[in-house]
């Protein structure tokens, strides 16, 4: 396996960075034309954009320009490379929502390299900016320092969820009447991308999804646990290969948040730097 050196992180964080600002502009051209967006359907409720493709081939041209030999896992076109460097891309996350020209999508961008999640940019459609992390750095929003919730109380907390039609309906709703129970407010957004950034600047205590695909998350996990977020997690080589089910939360609410979910199976869990 290569191990990539200071330089080489750095070169591609900063590429990461515009890589993801200049697919979220292109992807914002393309929604905010009449007529632009035309949609298939991959299956029941799971669609697929020209907007998803154009700017999944837009990322993985750049990538094979600026860094050839790095792999490349995309959500539309699958994976390329071997046991180095491999970008794991999502370049519309929230397509439903994108599709129906709502706010909530992101592009999402992560690099996965020495067994790590090494770096992590999403454009954020909401906010228009890109947020970002380098493993060991902190997390920002452009320029500004990201830092998770520090609220404890169920009772003045938000909880964000996802669920798609991979997971049963059942224990989700489940988890809604017990966040119900403990106070919590609840939003569903439909990207987990945005919720897990959400989580990370301190607008919501905690995010979570019974079934993710790598591309969804790794990035946002990443940013996550560098604003301080407590993130559990199945291990990097299993959310590669098949996903797993993702958890983020506030630190302070870490407990209350435990209890939701007890008992839990046993998965990784890590905090990042606050």
């Amino acid at each position: 396996m290569t191990s990539l050196s200071e330089h080489d992180i750095e070169a591609r964080y900063a590429f990461a960075r515009a890589l993801a600002e200049s697919a979220g502009a292109r992807a914002l051209e393309i929604q905010r034309r009449k007529d632009a967006i035309s949609v298939a359907n991959k299956g029941l409720q799971d669609f697929v954009t020209n907007a998803d493709r154009e700017c999944e081939a837009l990322i993985r041209a750049a990538i094979a320009r600026d860094f050839p030999d790095d792999g490349f896992v995309g959500e539309e076109t699958g994976r390329t490379g071997g046991d180095g460097p491999i970008w794991v891309i999502d370049p519309i996350d929230g397509t439903n929502n994108y599709m129906r020209r709502l706010p909530d999508w992101g592009v999402s961008i992560a690099l996965v390299a020495d067994g790590e999640i090494m770096l992590g940019a999403i454009f954020d459609a909401t906010t228009q900016t890109v947020f970002h992390a380098r493993r060991g750095h902190g997390a920002f929003n452009g320029d500004n320092r990201l830092a998770a919730s520090t609220i404890d109380d169920p009772q003045t907390a938000l909880a964000l969820t996802g669920h798609s039609r991979r997971t049963a309906i059942d224990p989700y709703l489940d988890l809604l009447l017990k966040l119900h129970e403990h106070g919590f407010d609840h939003r569903r957004i439909g990207a987990a991308a945005l919720g897990l950034l959400r989580v990370a600047e301190g607008k919501a205590e905690l995010y979570y999804e019974a079934h993710l695909n790598c591309w969804d998350v790794l990035a946002g996990i990443l940013i996550a646990e560098e604003a301080g977020a407590i993130v559990e997690r199945p291990a990097l080589s299993d959310l590669l290969r098949q996903g797993g089910p993702v958890r983020a939360c506030g630190p302070e609410i870490a407990s209350a948040v435990s209890a939701l979910f007890h008992p839990s199976p046993q998965r990784r869990q890590t905090q990042g730097r606050g």
